[in-house]
């Protein structure tokens, strides 16, 4: 069983950055894809951004340029640089992997406010 923890959430100030991290229990480098979803109150999970096994990565529209993704195989770590932060960046983000399965971690807040 795969575990994802997510870390690095907080409270920002608009056009502030924060660093988010996604720890594996497992060998990050099996998985097809890891990505990062986020829900803001009363709306639907979305991808926010995506990197395949190959290093690939893409990112939803609307943190283009904004947020980058990223991950280090050696310490089965993923993460996601925010910068420039906006009020509507405010939600859950997760992190999940896809293999055979899909696996989600609990969530990490981030909340932009002034």
């Amino acid at each position: 069983q795969v575990q994802l923890v997510e870390s690095g959430g907080g409270l920002v100030q608009p056009g502030g950055s924060l660093r988010l991290s996604c720890a594996a229990s497992g060998n990050i480098s099996s998985f097809n894809a890891m990505e990062w979803y986020r829900q803001a109150p009363g709306k639907q999970r979305e991808l926010v951004a995506g990197i395949s096994r190959g290093g690939s990565t893409n990112y939803a529209d609307f943190v283009k340029g904004r947020f980058t993704i990223s991950r280090d195989i050696a310490k089965n770590t993923m993460s996601l640089h925010m910068n420039s932060l906006k009020f509507e960046d405010t939600a859950v983000y997760y992190c999940k992997a896809v293999s055979n399965f899909a696996y989600w971690g609990q969530g990490t807040q981030v909340t932009v406010s002034s």
